[in-house]
């Protein structure tokens, strides 16, 4: 996992968009993001069990499994969203970005790898995006209810 502040420039957003800036674990707790690195599938059941989680959902976000309509998922993806409630985001293969937005209403970015878990708090507004390479990233989403803005439309590529 790296965090840092998005530089905010112009270009492709699977780029890093590194502003140079890093936030620290303790500066993304600080906006009630928490970052685990679970090597262990059972780890995340355990967590997500201990914080209450009912639903489950598992997406591999990839120019293979979504075929012509990657692109248009990818940047749909990146609209920004919040959650009534907590969600936890687990990447179980790839890699890619989700950026938060900070109390001052900038974005920071967080750069996630295999076995990387970011719990989202409710309401924070947040985005997500492949990097370039476009390696396939199955991702499990666990949440208690439905998102805000744009789930309808994730639900689609399920």
């Amino acid at each position: 996992m790296k965090a840092y502040m998005y530089d905010n420039q112009p270009g492709d957003q699977r780029l890093p968009h590194d502003s140079g800036r890093a936030i620290s674990t303790e500066a993304l707790g600080k906006l009630g993001v928490l970052y685990f690195h679970f090597a262990n599938i059972a780890d995340v059941d355990r967590l997500a069990a201990d914080r209450g989680y009912k639903n489950r959902d598992e997406i591999t976000v990839s120019p293979e499994k979504m075929g012509g309509m990657y692109e248009d998922k990818v940047k749909m993806f990146f609209n920004e969203h919040l959650h009534e409630d907590e969600e936890i985001r687990y990447i179980k293969g790839g890699q890619g970005f989700f950026d938060v937005r900070s109390k001052d209403d900038n974005w920071v970015r967080v750069r996630l790898e295999k076995d990387d878990l970011l719990i989202l708090p409710a309401g924070i507004y947040h985005r997500f995006t492949t990097d370039e390479a476009n390696v396939p990233v199955p991702r499990i989403v666990r949440t208690c209810h439905e998102a805000l803005q744009g789930r309808a439309q994730m639900d689609a590529i399920e």
